[in-house]
């Protein structure tokens, strides 16, 4: 089992990930430019041409193509001496401003935040990104070292996670089948998921409303968590709790974590329905 969250995942080979559904075709050179300012993850400031055409799966022409028309957009900035490339305030402003438009953080913050303390867990609040899961928004509780708290835009594997497979029971079977197959694709430089892990997950959460990820040999972190629906949403988000497994096992887990996160997530449902 791959508790990724700790590590957050380079977001290689996503262009071949993006397909259009039937009758909705898409722009090729602007899906190609959103995957090079995608490629970068919290960890990175600067990438060089060869990162990105590693990450994105993209021929080193194309690359280059991209990389010189977003400097000249002012989307990317590049260094002269070294010939890499950073986000720029323009790039940057669009995530800022989608984070401000969205008010699940005001509406989930806090509760996360009263449920890091009380049960001594950190506290992620997640949504998809084509076969990536990005963690958008994160309360830490103070019983537990701050190195084991991932930040906001971590990313981990859809497929291989407890906060992954929440939101792949929240999806129609159509289009959760179809992400499994395209994970199953995924080149072998990068963890291939287990269908059944999934689909053991999938079957807790449509039992009990959550799903435990106990810590094994290696992973030493329990992982629960539960899907969010949202009114005039059509994508559920993924809310989940994390601690060590000495403190956090499967019986904690699914005695009192799983049940308390279940209700918080209702609780935040019911906060965005409409008046």
């Amino acid at each position: 089992m791959n508790h990724a969250i700790l590590h957050p995942a380079a977001p290689a080979d996503r262009l071949p990930e993006l397909r259009p559904a039937p009758g909705r075709p898409i722009v090729t050179p602007f899906a190609r430019a959103l995957s090079i300012l995608s490629a970068f993850t919290p960890e990175d400031r600067w990438l060089c041409n060869s990162q990105f055409a590693e990450r994105t799966g993209l021929p080193a022409s194309t690359v280059t193509r991209m990389t010189r028309t977003l400097v000249t957009l002012g989307y990317l900035r590049c260094s002269a001496d070294t010939h890499r490339f950073s986000l720029s305030p323009s790039a940057l402003a669009l995530g800022y401003r989608a984070a401000a438009d969205t008010e699940i953080h005001r509406v989930a913050n806090l509760r996360m935040s009263r449920f890091a303390e009380q049960h001594h867990v950190n506290v992620h609040l997640s949504s998809r990104d084509r076969l990536d899961l990005v963690v958008i928004d994160s309360c830490r509780t103070s019983a537990l070292p701050a190195a084991l708290q991932p930040g906001i835009g971590t990313r981990l594997m859809l497929t291989s996670s407890a906060a992954g497979w929440a939101l792949l029971a929240g999806l129609p079977e159509a289009e959760r089948d179809y992400l499994l197959r395209s994970a199953e694709r995924r080149p072998q430089g990068r963890t291939r998921p287990t269908r059944w892990r999934s689909s053991e997950a999938i079957g807790q959460i449509r039992e009990n409303g959550f799903c435990v990820a106990p810590g094994e040999s290696g992973q030493p972190m329990t992982v629960v968590a539960a899907p969010i629906h949202l009114p005039g949403q059509p994508a559920p988000l993924a809310v989940s709790c994390m601690g060590p497994a000495m403190l956090v096992g499967q019986a904690r887990g699914m005695r009192e974590l799983g049940p308390a996160l279940v209700r918080m997530a209702q609780d935040i449902q019911c906060a965005k329905e409409p008046a």
